[in-house]
């Protein structure tokens, strides 16, 4: 047999065509094939995970498998995040900065500006984009946070989905978090359910890694040589942090000496393994946090309970990836694969003072109860709460550095990144201190892998790549850095670093306690009064060849470095725009913005179909609405759920139990609304309708939402109402809205344990937001209240 000709897929036949067959030779167009012995890339991508919490980086949360890789390659101590979790992911996947990609902060505060509109363009590729035509597999399980809200629904559109951005196969979630027992689950592009639940042991963590086996041994069965990129990226350790007892109990008491005392034995341990440079201080007290030997005994036995629920969730994740290592292992693919880890972000303080049983209660700005944490202490963890630990524990997580998630000094954009390579890295447990940015991973994949960065995709012309290759360094530990500015803001946050020094300007001070005494809050507005104010009086600046953890502000006697850095900051700024600076945070979760469906009062749902994302649900706080079942009850009776809107931690709820139609609203998982109504539902089509009619105005500063009366009927007569003195201000939950049953966690838990599906015939739903309600008599109301 001749040999066979082939030519690449798109180019010009380079075979011959004659008048008949035997005056032709054929030839074959074939797709891309990687070089021989092309690395795997497997990206490992945590979730607000600090400097000072992976044992490998000093901290005392134990990680044995990463501490693996990093001991059989390379810790980069040096790394730079952009302090949020979207900015950060488009940045890690593109190798731009952020307000390059639109993605300024996460898409659900996305405004009408080119940085900020959370609309990532096509001519910023990312690296599954860049890999696959060079003969990948594109796999990737896990978070995803990239796509605009109003996109995540089946109505697409689907190009910004992973499968639209180049990745092959994508299981995971599309928001920014998701319930790690009750999850919110798309596969490819189709959402599907969990494949059990968490009385059956079912956990996200186990899910994912069962997925990325399953993904990379499909592939490997029918093409052993086709190398992979596998972009993993759970949800740990981002709230809820959620896990079994027996995983948190592996801390039982080991946290109990509490924040101050953890700060002070990682900072000694990092400085011991080499992390930190020798002498580097550790930050200062932070004012927004109590000292621990301050507080009463029950707030330390809950606080550290809460950080044994946050050790023992990062720690089960790294086991369930170890399955995921085991697998390459015994494939053969473990050596040749070139593996990065990083974290989006510092470790998140959207716990608060006193951490959270419901991390929903901080996006309502609804306090917390210790006496409830604490009667509920038991629960952490569980299926019942979506916990988040204080923010004692968020300061000492990036440990030596101070701040947290959300700000551009250290600790919020500092993080920990191992690189390993066993067939090509010859170096074994080192350090490496060179200056890096999340935007140098792509640059630095595509230098190891021999790959020059694509002029078009899909017939689009690619702007450049902003990051810089560190491939360089991966052998040579004293190898000069080649990233030398780097701009970061955030929410009016800001900081630039050039060669050594490192300037902060922070919003709405370096501390919120520091912040209030001058009446500046965590997002306030920024105008340009406050502006000129802040360039004149708050840039800080730090010599981190001297102070690794930004301890002494030399801005005072430095001032002509001060308004170099400044300068710079500005120059960086409409460069990759910056412009213009926000500070606000309602106003802009509250931005109008472009939607895939015409603005409408009137929402349609029928049962069997896909859950609809929490952020295309109806917005129904604080406004009247009603919900409109049109049933069919058999002569048999029916039961079930009508329309569920959230979870267990937050929601309502529209069934039929007992022959009774319910409405239960769900008030943060704190207090329960139950309406019932007086008399049964009757056989045959019948109308089950459900109104919220506000009587008083929202107080947000107190995080309540408008009180309001909630009203059933059946066929338009009343049937039941219950008050309710506060309701839901802002958000139920990161759990959307399904019809026909209650997908996810119960929104009623204590009404009903599976999804409880209508047994009748459901014809539609129908959700109103118009506020035209029925008018009741007044007789009709005196009765109806009689009989609750």
């Amino acid at each position: 047999m001749g040999e066979l000709v082939t030519y690449a897929d798109g180019e010009p036949f380079s075979g011959v065509i004659g008048r008949t067959s035997d005056e032709s030779s054929p030839a074959w167009p074939t797709p891309p094939q990687a070089r021989e012995g092309a690395p795997n890339v497997l990206m490992f991508v945590l979730d607000d995970v600090g400097f000072g919490q992976l044992s490998c980086f000093g901290g005392l949360v134990e990680t044995p498998v990463l501490d693996q890789l990093a001991n059989n390659g390379l810790r980069y101590t040096n790394m730079h995040t952009t302090a949020l979790c979207s900015p950060s992911r488009g940045a890690i996947l593109t190798g731009r900065n952020h307000h390059s990609l639109g993605l300024a902060t996460i898409a659900e505060t996305s405004t009408g500006y080119p940085g900020y509109n959370a609309i990532l363009p096509f001519d910023k590729g990312m690296l599954s984009e860049m890999l696959r035509p060079q003969g990948y597999n594109t796999f990737l399980v896990g978070k995803w946070h990239l796509s605009p809200p109003e996109h995540e629904t089946p109505a697409g559109p689907y190009d910004r989905w992973p499968l639209g951005r180049g990745f092959e196969r994508f299981y995971g979630f599309l928001g920014g978090d998701t319930n790690q027992w009750y999850p919110e689950l798309v596969y490819d592009n189709h959402s599907v359910e969990p494949p059990a639940r968490p009385e059956d042991g079912y956990h996200l963590s186990s899910d994912l890694a069962d997925r990325a086996i399953e993904f990379v041994k499909d592939a490997h069965v029918n093409a052993p040589d086709k190398p992979f990129y596998l972009h993993y990226c759970t949800g740990a350790g981002h709230a809820p942090h959620h896990v079994s007892k027996e995983w948190a109990d592996k801390y039982k008491g080991k946290f109990d000496g509490g924040w101050d005392e953890y700060r002070k034995v990682v900072h000694a341990r990092q400085l011991e393994m080499g992390i930190i440079p020798p002498g580097t201080e550790l930050s200062a007290h932070d004012p927004d946090v109590p000292e621990w030997d301050t507080l009463p005994e029950n707030a330390k036995r809950v606080y550290a309970r809460m950080m044994e629920v946050y050790a023992g969730f990062v720690s089960y994740t790294d086991h369930e990836f170890g399955r995921v290592i085991s697998f390459l292992e015994e494939i053969g693919e473990l050596d040749n694969t070139l593996f990065l880890l990083i974290s989006d972000n510092g470790a998140s303080s959207e716990g608060g003072p006193v951490g959270s049983l419901n991390e929903m209660m901080f996006f309502n700005n609804v306090p917390e109860s210790m006496d409830e944490n604490l009667e509920r202490i038991d629960e952490i963890g569980g299926p019942n709460v979506f916990n988040h630990y204080a923010w004692g524990w968020t300061n000492a997580g990036n440990t030596p550095f101070r701040r947290w998630k959300r700000e551009t000094y250290r600790g919020g954009t500092t993080d920990p990144c191992i690189v390993s390579w066993p067939a090509q890295i010859s170096a074994r447990g080192e350090i490496r201190r060179q200056y890096a940015h999340i935007i140098d991973l792509v640059p630095t994949v595509l230098d190891a892998l021999g790959v020059d960065p694509p002029k078009d995709i899909r017939g689009v012309t690619q702007a450049p790549i902003e990051g810089v290759s560190f491939a360089h360094t991966f052998d040579a530990a004293d190898a000069e850095t080649r990233h030398h500015t780097q701009y970061f803001e955030m929410f009016g946050h800001r900081a630039i670093y050039h060669d050594g020094w490192r300037a902060v300007c922070p919003w709405p001070g370096p501390s919120f306690t520091e912040a209030a005494k001058k009446g500046r809050h965590y997002g306030d507005p920024i105008d340009g009064t406050i502006l000129a104010d802040l360039e004149a009086n708050d840039w800080e600046l730090y010599d981190l060849t001297n102070d690794y953890a930004e301890t002494k502000n030399l801005a005072a006697e430095n001032r002509d470095k001060v308004i170099d850095m400044v300068g710079r900051w500005w120059a960086e700024a409409g460069k990759y725009d910056v412009m213009p600076i926000d500070g606000s945070m309602l106003q802009r979760l509250n931005v109008e913005r472009p939607s895939i469906a015409k603005p409408r009062d009137t929402f349609v749902y029928y049962p069997g179909g896909a859950p609809v994302p929490f952020s295309a649900a109806p917005k129904v706080y604080n406004r009247a609405f009603s919900i409109t079942a049109d049933v069919h009850v058999p002569d048999s009776g029916a039961e079930g759920v009508l329309l569920a809107h959230g979870g267990r931690v937050g929601g309502y709820c529209l069934f039929v139990k007992d022959s009774k139609l319910h409405c239960a609203y769900n008030f943060l998982g704190r207090d329960m609304f139950i309406v019932v109504s007086d008399t049964d539902v009757p056989r045959g089509d019948v109308a089950l309708r459900y109104e919220f009619e506000p009587t008083g105005k929202p107080d947000f500063q107190a995080g309540k939402g408008a009180p309001a009366q909630g009203q059933l009927y059946i066929d338009g007569k009343l049937v039941g109402a219950v008050d309710m003195p506060h309701t839901v201000p802002n958000i139920f939950s990161s759990e959307g809205l399904t019809c026909g049953r209650d997908g996810g966690s119960r929104v009623a838990s204590d009404y009903y344990q599976d999804d409880f599906p209508f047994t009748g015939t459901l014809k539609r739903v129908t959700i109103d937001l118009s506020g035209d309600l029925i008018v009741d008599t007044a007789t009709d109301m005196k009765v109806a209240m009689a009989r609750q």
